[in-house]
This record gives C-alpha cells, structure tokens and sequence, in this order.
C-alpha cells in the first residue's frame, strides 16, 4: 500500500503542474461558480454548501460576504468564549510576559551559580520548574491564540472575513516568538488587524504603524534621533553607583538596599568590574540613532512595493519621520508611545514630498496617508490582492480593475474586493483551481469538507505546522508565500496525503469527525468512490484519483475502513490540493 500511495504522491504531482499547461476547462455552470467562490473567497465547502450556494445565487452569496456584520455567526463566538486568551488585556499579557523573563532571569542566574559550583554541578539534577509558571503559563496562552486562528476559519460562516484576517497578518507579518512580541501580537491582530479588515487601506496601514506588535517587531521602538537623550538614559547617569537607598533624590544603580529590611540585589563593592561593565552595559543599551528597518518594510512590502520608485535616501527621511514612535515598557503595558525627546523635528522629503521642519507625531500620519494613495501602493498591494484570489501571476485585467475601485473609493477595501469578484478573469476558466492550498488551507477546508469540528486545544494548530506553517511565526517580514512554488514538493504531498487519510478515519487530534451523514459506508466499491467524489470534490474527482482509489480499498472488506481510506486519498489527492 505504502509503494502504491508514493506512486499516487509521484502522479500527484505530474497533475499539480500550473494550469497554463493543462487542458483549458469548459465555461463554468453555476455549480463551478459557487464551488469556485467557495474555494476563493471562503476556506472550501462544507458538505452540500456548493448547492446551496448555487441554488440562492453566488453573486447573492458574495454579496453577503462583503457584509460580514450582517451574518450570524453565533456558534463560532459560542466557541470563542471557550479560549481564555481572549479575557486577557495587553496589559495582562504584559504582566504575564514580564513574570516569565523574571523566571526566566532566575533560572539562569541559578545554574549560572551550580555551574560555577565544581561540585555541586556534577551531582546537581535538572532544575525544579513548576508547570504552572509564567513562561509556561505564556506558551499555553500562545497555542491557544494559535488555534484560535484555525478554529475560526474552520466554523465561521464569515468566511472573507477570515481569509481576508489572514491576508493581512501575512502582508503586515510580525513574529510571535521575538521578545515582547510574544505579548503584543494577540492584541495586534485582534484589535488592530480583525476590526479593519474590510475597512479603508489608510486606516489599517495607521493602525498597524502605531502597533506596538510591529514598532517592536521591526525594531522602530528604538529608532531616535542622533544625538537624542532619553530622559532614563539622563537619569542614569546621575545615579550614584552603590550605597544604601535614600529617603529622597536618585536611588543608587546597583545594591540599594530596600527601605524596610533584606539585602541588596547586588553589591559592587564586592566586584567593581563587574558594577562598571553593567552601568556600560545599561548604557549601551539606550537608543543611540535611526533604524531603518521598518521604514525599509513600509515602502518595500506594505505600500510602494520595490519597484515603487522609492530610493535609500527615501528610506532614510522615512524613518527619521517616524523617529519617536515607541512602545512603552511592558511593565506599563506596553501600549504605543510617542517620545518626543526622540523624533527628528528637520525638514524631510519623501519621494518628492517635502514635510516641513517643526512637526511631530502627526507628519507620521501625513507620511502613511500619503503612502496609502499612492498609485504605486494601489497598484502594489492591488496586484497582490489579485494573487490571492486569481492566480500566482494576476492577469492585468484583474490588477486594472481593483486599482480603478481602490481610486473610486478612496481605498475601501471592501470594494477593492467587489471589483476583484466580478472581474472577467477571476471567472475565467483557466483560473479555476489555478492555486495551491497553503497548509494553513488545507487543513481548514479538509476539516470542513468532512464537517469536522475542532476543539479548543492546540493540536489541529500544531498540524498546520507540521505541514510548514506554525501560525504567526514566519521570521521574515514578508509572510508566508502565496505562491505554488513554496509549498509543492513529494514531501509536502506525501504529508498533506497523510494527514488526509488520518483525519478521515476520526483519528488526526484537535477534530472530531464523523463520517456517516457526509460519507455512508458501503461495501460496494464504485458507490464508495461516487460519494466520496460528490461530497469531498464537488464531482471534480479524476479517472486517475478514481483508479487509485479503486486500487487501494480493492482488498479491504470492512467498509468503515475503506470509507475512510478512499475519503482520505480524496482530500490528499490533488483535485483537492488546489482551490
């Protein structure tokens, strides 16, 4: 079975080929419609939603999408008050992550102390961690938001909405495991990407400029002016090096000893050295000139695009414009910042636009409205809107079309969208299941094409990573690839296929899946293979994908376990590795 299941993968793969090789397929009937838009605009159907669809009208459908506000989406936010994570404010997240450094810090500090200990380091075991700490305390709350993610692709009936959460947080990419990020991103993408997702282009590229997710991320949190003092770094310096606390005036750096009782933390009469080099350390440490990096990612990936026309020197006056936003200490929350003492008050000019000398935080604001509107932008994220929902290489057509409603209203995404829906070429027929899934898809319309329901755990998450897309940790700023060309390989293949099958048979974790009311089991082979092809592939299924199924489930009597077999290489097969 394993050599005729990688024969499969091989085939598979051969079939996989971009479409602009294949056969051009026929005119679409309203069933392809409403099965096209449901692969597109929604994470794949659900059983028998490709005629409902069809019969209410799929323009009519679309429609309603574009309005997610206006669909009842209750069972989904039954399920949402189940994950905890969503109790949490970013200053409780904040706390959360300041108490796991602290342990973090401790832990580190005492098998510094063991491994100086000769003696004690050779017999000392494993140090004592509880379970219920912070930093563990922060992992669970961390794979929860990550299935969180999953959970709402898998069950919400707002199905743009979601895809469309997703578009952003890969276009405006941070990640979850670097430093503060490991607090700040819950908040960034449920109150700065999930209410604006549908909304103006300005007011989400504002939104994400002033997210405290990405100033940290990119680095802009300690973009200051040259020569800028902050005012910890002026009182630092003031502060004497050691000595007893003070009732009044600036309290010694390193071993003040507490006001009522208990040693001092460190005494650097004891190690002069060691005082010195942390004082330079902590110094060292203050923010001493611009970063560029987020303006560099501001004008490459999320306005202008690199063949914007934008220069160095562009980048350059970018970030001295938003020199000064900042994040506040976690211990304050975390929340954004604008430090003054920091931001450049000269004249700057960007692609041709001259901000005058004197402005603060709101030339910001002038720069990212500017960057928002222009053509280039439109025409940018337009093109990449269009490969999303077109084609890995969008027609012109497409690009034309959304960039014209971007201009007509003033960057509403929402109609950017309706431009992109009814354009020939997004109906066109050899664009039709001309995109790969990405993992993060696969998953979700497998678990909805067998009518699965996932738990709140982090497992179906933990597939999707294991598939080669741990959610909201792709390290580059440029997010998860949309095109074919990343995530198709035998490899892959082979892995997606397992999965399928396993989530078939009600075994893969986070989901439960019965197969009765989608797939009855029968001992008749051919009644098998025609109702797991109109009920996983909408009819699409190959003569190929047909003949393998017919191989594999040729010496299986039980028919529970062919079911799920011939289930399992129809989802895995690649008429449903493509949307």
């Amino acid at each position: 079975m394993k050599t005729r299941t990688l024969a499969y993968v091989c085939g598979a793969l051969a079939a996989l080929a971009p479409v602009g090789a294949r056969a051009q397929a026929p005119i679409l009937t309203p069933r392809d419609s409403a099965r096209h838009a449901l692969n597109r605009l929604a994470y794949g159907p659900r059983p028998g939603e490709v005629d409902r669809v069809a019969a209410d009208g799929v323009m009519r459908w679309i429609d309603r999408q574009l309005s997610p506000r206006k669909i009842d989406d209750g069972p989904l936010a039954a399920r949402e008050r189940r994950f905890k994570i969503l109790d949490y404010d970013s200053g409780e997240l904040a706390r959360i992550y300041v108490d796991a450094q602290r342990e973090r810090r401790k832990q580190q500090r005492r098998q510094g102390d063991a491994d100086r200990d000769s003696v004690g380091a050779q017999h000392a075991g494993p140090l004592p961690q509880r379970m219920d700490s912070s930093q563990e305390r922060g992992r669970r709350l961390a794979g929860a938001f990550q299935e969180l993610a999953v959970v709402r692709a898998v069950l919400s009936e707002r199905q743009l909405y979601e895809v469309m959460v997703d578009f952003w947080t890969n276009h405006f990419n941070v990640f979850l495991a670097k430093g503060a990020d490991r607090f700040l991103t819950p908040s960034y993408i449920e109150h700065t990407i999930r209410p604006r997702a549908l909304g103006k282009f300005a007011d989400l590229l504002i939104a994400t400029a002033e997210s405290p997710a990405m100033l940290f991320y990119l680095d802009n949190w300690e973009s200051v002016a040259p020569g800028s003092k902050s005012p910890q770094a002026m009182r630092l310096r003031a502060r004497p090096l050691f000595g007893a606390r003070p009732m009044f005036g600036a309290r010694p750096l390193f071993g003040a000893r507490p006001m009522f009782g208990g040693p001092p933390l460190f005494d650097p009469r004891r190690d002069p050295m060691r005082a010195d080099s942390l004082r330079r350390q902590a110094l060292e440490r203050a923010p001493k000139g611009i970063n560029e990096n987020y303006a560099r990612e501001l004008l490459e990936l999320h306005t202008l695009g690199v063949d914007g026309g934008y220069t160095q020197q562009d980048v350059i006056q970018v970030a001295r414009i938003l020199t000064g936003w900042s994040v506040a200490r976690p211990q304050q929350g975390g929340d954004f910042e604008f430090h003054d003492w920091a931001h450049d008050y000269g004249e700057k000019v960007v692609i041709g636009v001259t901000f005058p000398a004197g402005h603060g935080r709101d030339e910001g604001v002038r720069l990212l409205k500017l960057l928002a509107n222009h053509p280039a932008t439109m025409h940018h994220v337009s093109r990449r809107l269009c490969q999303r929902f077109v084609n890995d290489d969008p027609p012109d057509g497409c690009v034309d079309d959304a960039v014209t409603a971007w201009k007509r209203s003033d960057g509403d995404i929402r109609e950017v969208l309706r431009a992109i829906f009814r354009s020939p070429d997004f109906w066109a027929s050899e664009n039709v299941r001309a995109k790969i899934k990405t993992p993060l898809e696969f998953v979700v319309s497998a678990a909805r094409a067998v009518g699965g329901d996932p738990d709140t755990t982090p497992r179906l998450a933990q597939v999707v990573a294991r598939l080669g897309e741990p959610l909201y940790l792709h390290v580059a700023p440029d997010g998860y690839p949309e095109r074919e060309d990343a995530w198709v390989n035998s490899g892959a293949l082979l892995d997606r296929m397992n999965a399928a099958v396993v989530l078939a048979a009600g075994r893969l974790p986070g989901v439960t899946v019965s197969l009765d009311s989608v797939v009855p089991a029968t001992p008749d082979a051919e009644q098998l293979i025609a109702q797991a092809n109109g009920a996983v592939l909408s009819g699409t299924m190959s003569e190929n994908t047909k003949a393998v199924i017919r191989r594999q489930i040729s010496d299986i009597s039980d028919p529970v376990q062919a079911r799920a077999l011939a289930v399992g290489l129809a989802i895995g097969g690649p008429e449903f590795q493509r949307r």
